[in-house]
């Protein structure tokens, strides 16, 4: 005899993953805050399990990133939002946190994704990666011709 169906009671619903991930889809639809940061789904029909995204940040003011648009890549592999998704910038970019050679936004120097919570979502992501921007450590390094992509 199989011990049948248990019980868990939890002290908070974790939402699965399909849903957060249709949540996040609305809110990115919807557009975020002053528009400067978006993000949506692949054009990927195949992809059932939404995994794959793409993010655009538009450098903040007063900054070597001005007006620049920046365009990223986030994965949400299987075990999302348990873990974080994979996050590489497509355009190219020189910033403390993102590797010169991938455009990977490496999770050792960027919290968000080295101190992951399950509460995080895409759009955090991209709102902290455009303040780091903005970050003294950043905000004068000069940047490859714009347009370029790793």
């Amino acid at each position: 005899m199989g011990m049948g169906f248990q019980q868990h009671q939890h002290s908070s619903v974790v939402v699965p993953r399909n849903f957060r991930l249709l949540e996040e889809l609305e809110r990115g639809e919807k557009g975020i805050g002053d528009g400067t940061v978006s993000y949506g789904m692949d054009d990927d029909g195949d992809d059932i399990f939404m995994r794959s995204w793409t993010g655009t940040i538009i450098g903040p003011a007063n900054t070597v990133h001005d007006g620049r648009i920046y365009q990223l890549k986030l994965f949400c592999d299987k075990d999302y939002p348990d873990k974080p998704p994979s996050v590489r910038f497509h355009s190219k970019i020189n910033m403390t946190c993102v590797n010169q050679q991938t455009g990977v936004v490496e999770s050792k120097s960027f919290s968000l994704l080295g101190k992951w919570k399950r509460e995080y979502t895409m759009e955090d992501i991209l709102v902290e990666l455009k303040r780091e921007m903005a970050a003294p450590q950043n905000k004068k390094l000069s940047q490859p011709p714009e347009g370029s992509t790793f």
